[in-house]
């Protein structure tokens, strides 16, 4: 990365990052330590679980199915793709009636999907980027939901981007959403050149000086992006209200896996009790959600699927708290 005046090094900005965010670190986190106990005495962090609709993307339901889907095997919220809702549009659907059978499934919508290349340097794909994401931002309100992801789409090749610059256009970007009750999320892509890395996610939204600022981290893209997950400990949790839930195998190495190589939670070699330990402690009271991409996984009935990975999150939970309590 360049060191001009124009751009932060990495060097830069992982001093400014450590100085902004490690120091208040020890109080926020100190205060979350403990986690509420059940009557039973069991750990009760309050996580929910929701279902990202891509890990049932190649059953090719309608949004409306996937919805019963979530509620019948028991998701707390779903996560859409955008290009679904558009599609539901498109087939002459109506986001009034959608929003009423995800109210009668008791089926909140924790976040959606959406690529519009809102960080871009380039001005009229840029534009383009935000007037999608208005329009993705408004779908979302009216179907009840409150947050949209944010990923460095457009920007996944080189250039590298100046962080000063993509905090500005984050900045912008959490000026609109809050004028419609929809907050994007800053969502970083491990293998991207843009946003790969929790320490970049931590400088932007440092930098971008908004109180709405958060962040939508993968358990994935942690670690193909090369961060450690110890990293998470920086953030307070009441900057992260969505946290995609996966897994993946030792083997292909680190800089070479795809999100096609995702696993069930459990089914892998991810650290997801240290994970999961440390949103406790910082304070996370979201969405774990179900993001899968593995092809193997179309070849199953999609009930079995959506069950599976809920089981999986829930017992990956149960694993990393109730092994504390001996």
């Amino acid at each position: 990365m360049e060191t001009s005046s124009g751009t932060l090094s990495r060097r830069g900005f992982l001093g400014v990052v450590g100085t902004a965010l490690i120091a208040p670190h020890v109080s926020l986190a100190g205060r979350a330590t403990q986690p509420a106990r059940s009557a039973t005495g069991d750990a009760s962090p309050g996580f929910r679980f929701c279902l990202n609709t891509a890990t049932i993307r190649s059953h090719k339901l309608p949004l409306p199915d996937e919805i019963d889907l979530a509620a019948r095997v028991g998701y707390d919220g779903i996560e859409p793709w955008t290009r679904e809702i558009e599609e539901f549009l498109q087939q002459g659907g109506k986001l009034a009636d959608l929003r009423k059978r995800l109210q009668d499934a008791n089926v909140r919508v924790e976040s959606a999907i959406g690529f519009p290349t809102w960080m871009v340097d380039d001005d009229a794909q840029r534009a383009r980027g935000f007037d999608q994401m208005k329009r993705e931002m408004e779908w979302i309100a009216e179907l009840g939901g409150n947050r949209i992801a944010a990923p460095p789409a457009g920007a996944y090749n080189p250039p590298v981007l100046d962080l000063k610059r993509v905090a500005e256009r984050y900045a912008q970007l959490l000026e609109i959403g809050q004028s419609m009750g929809v907050t994007p999320q800053l969502e970083i892509w491990g293998g991207s050149a843009n946003l790969s890395r929790l320490s970049e996610a931590a400088f932007v939204l440092v930098e971008c000086g908004h109180p709405d600022a958060c962040a939508l981290f993968d358990v994935f893209h942690i670690y193909r992006g090369g961060s450690r997950p110890e990293g998470l400990r920086v953030f307070n949790g009441a900057a992260l209200h969505v946290f995609h839930m996966n897994d993946y195998p030792g083997d292909p190495p680190r800089e070479k896996i795809r999100d096609s190589d995702r696993v069930f939670p459990g089914e892998g070699v991810a650290p997801l009790t240290q994970i999961l330990r440390i949103l406790r402690d910082i304070g996370f009271h979201g969405a774990l959600s179900l993001e899968l991409f593995n092809p193997q996984y179309a070849k199953m009935e999609v009930e079995t699927v959506a069950r599976r990975g809920l089981e999986s999150m829930r017992e990956a939970v149960k694993k990393a708290l109730s092994a504390e309590m001996g």
